[in-house]
């Protein structure tokens, strides 16, 4: 298994994008991961990065690091988003793979913690992440907050 990081193999672009659309957007948002991966490419900001988990040159898994989840919690951030690990992968703790990437980005960019917005109970916490609060969506959910420390990965 590799983690690719879109910024740092930039030829990657076009198959992510279409990944994460498949696996994330409505026929409504399908420009927000093609605009996000797009300029993450040509930024000078240390966000927003987009990772796949490749399986040879299959891709398995997907992940963002960004600064906001389109949550009201905008004091914290960056934000884990988006991760997704195929179904006949699952029960590998692959996810942990994309997951550990994005605490070492965090931490390597000077982040003290990464935070993420989810409604799953139990899997987050097995990698170290902690209940922070509920957050609120513009779209009218909530979901729950979590944060981990990075510090420790650097």
């Amino acid at each position: 298994m590799e983690v690719v990081n879109i910024r740092e193999n930039p030829q990657y672009k076009e198959r992510a994008i279409e990944y994460f659309q498949k696996k994330w957007a409505s026929d409504k948002s399908k420009a927000v991961y093609e605009d996000c991966i797009s300029r993450s490419l040509v930024t000078v900001s240390p966000l927003p990065i987009w990772y796949l988990l490749m399986d040879n040159e299959k891709i398995i898994g997907c992940v963002g690091l960004v600064t906001n989840d389109f949550i009201s919690c905008m004091d914290l951030w960056p934000w884990l988003v988006a991760l997704f690990i195929e179904e006949e992968y699952r029960g590998n703790a692959y996810g942990n793979l994309l997951i550990e990437q994005v605490k070492k980005d965090a931490a390597e960019a000077g982040f003290p913690k990464v935070y993420l917005s989810t409604n799953h109970i139990g899997y987050y916490e097995k990698y170290g992440f902690e209940y922070v609060c509920m957050g609120y969506h513009p779209w009218g959910e909530s979901s729950r907050v979590y944060g981990c420390s990075v510090q420790a990965i650097s």
